[in-house]
């Protein structure tokens, strides 16, 4: 009993599982955690460094950069210094607007510095300058990275009719859980444009302002009561939205009769080209249109990206028109993370047999036990704490299993040492056993901490 209460740390967990029958169980829990952590862990590439940052942007139209930089850029750097956790903010002033990106400390919560930014700026809404407009605040994250692109091209359809489909696909897409962001890029909107001629408008006796009214009332769908019969009720609507550049044409621009298209020519060509996607193949470029999805924080990419596919399977294209997947953020993802899980058992196998081979058979399966059991306990510590498997995480794995290889190897020889000494041969090796793991075991739990 005297002999115990002198062991250490590292000898007294030794006497405890030594001939504990619960060793096994444990062992055997600890690798179906760990096989559990890495089948349900998210999978990404990137790792969730939380640095919070946020885009305030405010419009001041008519004004010059240097107005811009001495009225607004100035002050609003003032205010978003006083608010605790910002580490940098980058301004950007030119004619007509400013933007500060505000980033702040590594670790900050992203909620609650959102929340300081927005009240800091209510606060101070009356020192706006006249003909500033009220700021607005974007904040920019890891997960604004898109981890799905998809690629709608043809060689038939303009870029308008191919961006109508894509709005299309766009709902469908919405509905997929942990989706948190879909953006259309590329395409021109659609677009009815009204192009008045004042030398007809005069000829007529029609205003420009009496022809956008007229346009704006025939545009709308209100409310007209309600009916009710057998029970139910019915909703009635009165008005139609206008749907083509013919019904455009027919509005009536005044109470005499003349019509919009006696004062003006109504085209239906889309809008003024913002961004423009195209889609290489071996006949040439195609007009395209990409969708590119993000998804929710902390989530699988992986399963993600799956899911999304899936559901846009059923997703009926016009003939001549198609989609590629142009990225696939978690087809990479877990590629990458399953070609690190493989590397991972080689090193453990290759140690195993380098002990096998120095020490000795026994010796080399303490080592290819201890080390899976302590990585799938660390596996299962990420899933419990929320942490993903990426590339950096992986890495630290990789990278202890060296500090954990030099461990075993540490205690398993010094066992081996003790068990070979003059005067050991009889003892019971299971007390030798915790006397030489009480020798070194300390230190190298020191060690390892460090």
């Amino acid at each position: 009993m005297t002999e115990q209460r002198r062991l250490g740390v590292a000898g007294r967990l030794a006497g405890a599982f030594i001939h504990s029958k619960l060793t096994p169980l444990f062992i055997g829990a600890s690798i179906a955690a760990g096989v559990f952590a890495v089948l349900n862990l998210p999978r990404e590439e990137e790792p969730q460094i939380v640095v919070p940052m946020v885009d305030v942007m405010v419009a001041m139209p008519g004004a010059s950069a240097v107005e811009v930089e001495q009225r607004l850029t100035h002050p609003m750097e003032k205010l978003l210094w006083e608010i605790p956790g910002v580490e940098y903010i980058y301004s950007t002033a030119r004619a007509g607007s400013a933007m500060s990106i505000v980033r702040f400390k590594v670790g900050e919560d992203e909620e609650r510095s959102l929340v300081k930014l927005n009240q800091k700026l209510q606060a101070n809404f009356d020192r706006i300058p006249v003909g500033a407009s009220a700021p607005i605040v974007k904040p920019r994250s890891i997960d604004d990275v898109p981890i799905l692109a998809l690629t709608l091209h043809s060689a038939k359809f303009g870029d308008d009719a191919i961006r109508r489909v894509a709005a299309q696909l766009e709902t469908v897409i919405a509905r997929t859980p942990d989706v948190s962001e879909i953006k259309i890029l590329g395409g021109r909107r659609r677009e009815i444009r009204v192009a008045i001629d004042p030398a007809r408008l005069a000829a007529r006796g029609v205003s420009v302002v009496e022809v956008e009214r007229a346009v704006q009332a025939a545009n709308q769908r209100r409310a007209a009561g309600s009916v009710t019969s057998n029970g139910q009720e019915i909703q009635l609507e009165a008005g139609q939205q206008l749907a083509s550049a013919a019904d455009v044409r027919a509005v009536p621009a005044n109470a005499s009769g003349v019509r919009v298209d006696d004062v003006a020519t109504v085209t239906d060509f889309g809008e003024e080209p913002r961004q423009s996607v195209q889609f290489g193949t071996r006949a040439g470029f195609e007009a395209a249109v990409t969708l590119s999805i993000a998804k929710r924080r902390g989530t699988n990419a992986i399963a993600v990206a799956s899911d999304v596919l899936e559901r846009i399977k059923p997703f009926p294209l016009p003939n001549g028109m198609s989609m590629t997947v142009t990225r696939h953020y978690g087809e990479s993802a877990a590629e990458k993370s399953n070609e690190l899980l493989y590397h991972m058992g080689i090193a453990v196998v290759t140690v195993t047999l380098l002990v096998a081979l120095t020490l000795g058979l026994r010796e080399s399966l303490i080592v290819f036990v201890a080390i899976p059991v302590t990585l799938a306990l660390t596996l299962t510590v990420f899933y419990l704490y929320g942490y993903t498997l990426n590339r950096i995480t992986l890495f630290a794995l990789i990278f202890s299993i060296g500090i954990l290889v030099d461990d075993a190897i540490v205690v398993v020889e010094n066992i081996v040492r003790h068990a070979r000494m003059a005067g050991n041969a009889e003892r019971d090796i299971a007390a030798v056993a915790v006397e030489a793991v009480d020798e070194v075991g300390n230190p190298t739990i020191l060690a390892t901490l460090k």
